[in-house]
Parts: C-alpha cells; structure tokens; sequence
C-alpha cells in the first residue's frame, strides 16, 4: 500500500527541476556542471537539490578528480513504480466498495 511510501522519496520527487534532474540522469551519468548546463539552475541551488535527491536515495555519487558525478538508483524509482501499481490494483478491487453515512 501506498502508506509504506517514504514521504522524503515523494517530496523530492515533487518539484519540477528534481523531475527534471532525474530525468536527465535516466539518461546518463552527469557531473554538476552538466547538471548546471542542462537546467539552467545555479550551482548553489543545483547542489541544494541533489542533497535532497540523495538523502531520499534517489542518486548516489561518484567522486571522478574535482568533479562529483550523479547516477541514479532506479530499483528505488522501480520501487515506488510497484507500490503504486499496488495502489491502483487496490482502487480497481474496491471500485464496488462503499462506505454508508451515519
């Protein structure tokens, strides 16, 4: 069910340029300067961004030299994409299920 979802997975999922990061990294392992490039952010904010997208173990880090790479965990996403699945077999077998009014 839906409740085992870890909110902190949700939420960094939720905003636009981290959809957008992991969507770029489904494709490739960037470094921050590609990250850069390719949004448009700030560094600053950009880095801001992979924090929260790493403390949700969406990405993981590859040190290469002074730069830091991204790659992305997808059993993680396959994780979510199975627990939804989930929910939406629950809301077909309860489409008939109606709770009465007191």
């Amino acid at each position: 069910m839906l409740t085992s979802v870890d909110t902190d997975l949700i939420r960094a999922l939720g905003d636009p340029l981290r959809l957008r990061i992991v969507t770029l990294l489904a494709r490739e392992t960037l470094c921050t300067t590609h990250l850069v490039e390719e949004t448009g952010a700030k560094q600053t904010n950009l880095s801001n961004h992979m924090k929260v997208l790493r403390e949700a173990g969406v990405v993981e880090t590859e040190p290469c030299g002074r730069f830091t790479y991204y790659k992305l965990r997808p059993e993680v996403l396959a994780g979510l994409s199975a627990q939804f699945a989930a929910l939406a077999e629950s809301a077909r077998t309860a489409v008939g299920n109606k709770r009465a009014c007191p």
